[in-house]
């Protein structure tokens, strides 16, 4: 039996960008909530170093951890791979006799755009604010000013 483990190949131990991703859209919605990784922890039966894995992509998120999270979230289950980027959908799947290819057909790659500007924290401390004001029209108001301090970009427009 001891023979048997060793000839089975060491696992990776840098964490699939897919992992890294799908945390890094916990930790940005969680962070938009105001929510803390304790309290995520609590609601999931975890520890805070538990959702901290999570987050960085350390610990691989299941589905059933999935759905819970995205229920507590309140987003779809498609929110944590949203805005992956390019070629990310490409990459081979991880199978048991290591890498290969899936069966689906040949997918859209998903949409690019997220920019690392969205999840740095003095972002989600800004969007965190509008959304406390609790007068409506000042929300449109304030959203009408930031967009005419900046200049114009095409990327960003309303349909």
């Amino acid at each position: 039996m001891a023979e048997e483990n060793a000839e089975r190949p060491e696992r990776e131990s840098r964490p699939s960008p897919i992992d890294v991703h799908v945390g890094s859209r916990i930790r940005l919605r969680r962070t938009l909530l105001g929510m803390s990784q304790e309290r995520l922890g609590d609601a999931l039966g975890l520890t805070f170093q538990q959702v901290q894995k999570y987050e960085r992509g350390m610990n691989r998120v299941g589905a059933s951890r999935l759905f819970d999270i995205s229920r507590i979230l309140d987003v779809p289950i498609s929110y944590f791979f949203d805005d992956m980027p390019e070629g990310m959908s490409e990459s081979p799947v991880s199978g048991p006799r290591g890498r290969t290819y899936g069966f689906a057909e040949q997918q859209e790659p998903f949409s690019v755009g997220i920019d690392d500007q969205l999840t740095k924290r003095e972002t989600l401390e800004l969007v965190r604010a509008y959304y406390r004001i609790p007068d409506a029209p000042m929300h449109k108001r304030i959203f009408d000013l930031i967009k005419s301090l900046a200049p114009a970009d095409a990327s960003f427009e309303e349909n």
